[in-house]
């Protein structure tokens, strides 16, 4: 047997062992269930024996009905396709919707339109389900629990209530099977996944998406969804790390004994979504500065914290007695520091129409490959700086097309940017939007840029500047002293025929102007050189006047002017590349 077979052999027994393990867990699940919650799913617990039979067969008859096995299937399809699925899949859609790095920008806007509420959860179910949960009667919680459902999803639906002490509070309860559906359906998924395939659109030939890697990233995200205590984790983070002053800004507290994995319980936002500015005008609401404490607390959460909202629609953010709330922590992004500086140094170069800053900031945030080519790269990013000529301030800077864009000059240059990159600028453009609706005349950029020139302020060592830059002058006033070494050894071999020199001329004008004036810079770095060197001769001669700490005037002042002459010849210098 080849190596591939057995690899695929392999591949079978896991998904049927994996299969055999979720039938056991789904009959444990319903064997715990409670009396009353079996009672009320009678129903259901009957059709769902029969969807383990008959779910293999339903799901392959959709996925031809869609056509799916004759080489691609178009956005619109593909939601088409979810939706006759059912709500396991609906929730599944959601969740795509909001990764751009999972699947291409046409899927993701139309999967956005997956996002409605579904029908609502029999109410004693719900009732049942904390129930079972807590150990404890909803009288014995609760002085009110309201049966109407503030909200229903695919994974389950919230209810207000307020607790016996009078705290008013959101519980969120969870349908009940759901989970066995969702593990059910993606190993079935997985032995559909040969025979599917999804097609990117682009103007060049199509381009097949890795399925299998797709499936793992969503089955990943959704167990994590279908265990609400990531989300109450990532609640208690939020509050305890994003919210600066909450007198300002704020979001939910989450109450440890009444949550778990199919119940959460957070304290109740009474207010609206930012999607009802009229409401919140009519309250005596301020738009511009609910928008500008929602702008500064997340640019601080992804550039101090590193951890920030993923998913910041409209209806993630609440306004209450004009104070505005983060609600919904299902999605979470984090940042490290490194990505974090690279993507301010990004953004800055951006701003200072820094060419080459911006290339590097590009490839050291992504993973270049061989097919990388570095003039194709700058001759990019240069045609996209050229955008910003127009603009007079950095107020006429768009951040989520900068985003955008360099997410495509990515892309077209074989530059892998991670996930973390990608859910940013989904993040950025979702934040955007809502601050377009909720007060327009705020500029998302200028508070961008105001932060990070902060945050450079702070961080700005004046000593490890100069220090650094030293080094530099020495560094490149050794390499400069083996010019003539070099030059000689390069003339010997020449003469003696052992050099053989290629060359290819094509627009030389314009780079031999770039190498005049490089080489120009380069006398003055070595002028700075040796006056830093007299400069330090100096010190050890007995000569007057000097300085407070004993050091000759005159070396001071050479030495002085020598690193200034150093970091202007420098900086000049990498201006010319």
């Amino acid at each position: 047997m080849s190596k591939k077979a057995e690899k695929k052999t392999e591949k079978k027994v896991k998904l049927e062992n994996k299969a055999e393990n979720i039938k056991k867990k789904t009959a444990d699940s319903i064997e715990k269930m409670s009396s009353k919650l079996k009672a009320l799913l009678e129903k259901d617990l009957e059709i769902f024996r029969k969807y383990e039979k008959t779910r293999a067969a339903e799901m392959l008859r959709i996925f031809a009905s869609h056509n799916f096995y004759s080489g691609g299937v178009t956005p619109v399809e593909f939601r088409t396709t979810l939706e006759d699925l059912g709500p396991t899949y609906v929730k599944i859609g959601q969740i795509m919707s909001s990764r751009p790095d999972i699947l291409p920008e046409s899927y993701c806007k139309e999967l956005e339109k997956l996002r409605q509420n579904v029908k609502p959860l029999d109410p004693q179910i719900a009732r049942a389900v904390i129930e079972q949960e807590t150990g404890k009667q909803i009288d014995e919680i609760y002085s009110e629990f309201r049966d109407e459902p503030l909200g229903s999803a695919s994974i389950g639906q919230a209810h207000y209530a307020v607790l016996k002490d009078g705290t008013k509070v959101v519980t969120k309860v969870q349908r009940p099977l759901i989970e066995d559906m969702m593990t059910k359906d993606f190993v079935l998924m997985r032995k559909f996944a040969s025979l599917i395939n999804v097609v990117t659109e682009g103007e060049d030939n199509s381009q097949l998406v890795d399925l299998m890697g797709v499936l793992d990233e969503l089955e990943k995200v959704s167990m994590e969804e279908l265990d609400f205590r990531f989300e109450a984790n990532n609640t208690k983070f939020f509050k305890e790390n994003c919210i600066e002053d909450d007198n300002v800004i704020s979001c939910p507290t989450i109450i440890d004994e009444l949550s778990t994995k199919r119940i959460l319980t957070m304290t109740f936002v009474d207010g609206y979504t930012l999607a009802h500015k009229d409401k919140i005008v009519a309250d005596g609401g301020d738009p511009e500065a609910i928008g500008t404490a929602v702008v500064n607390n997340y640019v601080h959460q992804v550039l101090d914290v590193g951890t920030y909202h993923a998913d910041p629609h409209q209806g993630n953010i609440m306004v209450s007695h004009g104070k505005p709330y983060w609600i919904d922590f299902g999605m979470i992004g984090h940042l490290s520091q490194q990505e974090s500086d690279l993507i301010q140094t990004m953004v800055l170069s951006y701003i200072h129409q820094d060419t080459e800053g911006l290339i590097n900031s590009i490839m050291s945030l992504g993973g270049n490959t061989s097919k990388t080519n570095r003039d194709q790269l700058t001759q990019d990013v240069d045609n996209f700086m050229q955008r910003m000529n127009g603009a007079v301030s950095i107020s006429d800077v768009n951040i989520s097309e900068l985003m955008t864009d360099v997410m495509d000059i990515a892309t077209k240059n074989h530059i892998k940017l991670p996930d973390s990159y990608t859910l940013l600028a989904r993040s950025i453009i979702a934040i955007e939007g809502v601050i377009e609706h909720l007060c327009p005349s705020l500029n998302l950029m200028k508070l961008i840029s105001e932060k990070l020139v902060d945050k450079l302020k702070k961080n700005f060592d004046i000593k490890k500047t100069l220090m650094d830059a030293g080094k530099e002058i020495v560094g490149i006033g050794k390499k400069t002293a083996e010019i003539p070494g070099l030059a000689a050894d390069a003339l010997s071999n020449l003469a003696k025929g052992r050099t053989k020199v290629n060359m290819e001329l094509s627009g030389v004008d314009e780079p031999l102007q770039k190498v005049f004036s490089f080489v120009k810079y380069v006398v003055l770095v070595i002028v700075s050189c040796v006056l830093f060197t007299c400069g330090c001769i100096l010190c050890s001669v007995d000569l007057q006047p000097k300085t407070p700490t004993g050091i000759p005037l005159l070396s001071a002042i050479l030495m002085a002017f020598s690193i200034a002459l150093g970091l202007y010849s420098i900086f000049r210098m990498g201006k010319k590349k």
